[in-house]
């Protein structure tokens, strides 16, 4: 399959669709394909973002929140 000999516009979808079916999209590859190594600075950040929510747990919103107000933007 060619991807652009593609005849779907994608620009018919909301903007919250598309970033539904990108999800599905990363989630197949993800499935398939064997962790990729993480760079030292992507570790770091990894690490950082670890801590905060450590100090504080509470701060922030759950995948739940965040999907629920993408897909209000409809």
């Amino acid at each position: 399959m060619s991807i652009a000999s593609d005849p779907f516009d994608f620009q018919q979808l909301s903007v919250a669709e598309r970033i539904l079916l990108v999800e599905r999209i990363w989630d197949s590859i993800a499935a398939e394909e064997p962790l990729l190594p993480l760079t030292s600075a992507q570790k770091e950040e990894l690490d950082r973002r670890l801590e905060a929510y450590r100090q504080s747990p509470d701060r922030g919103s759950s995948w739940e929140e965040v999907r629920t107000r993408l897909r209000a933007k409809k």
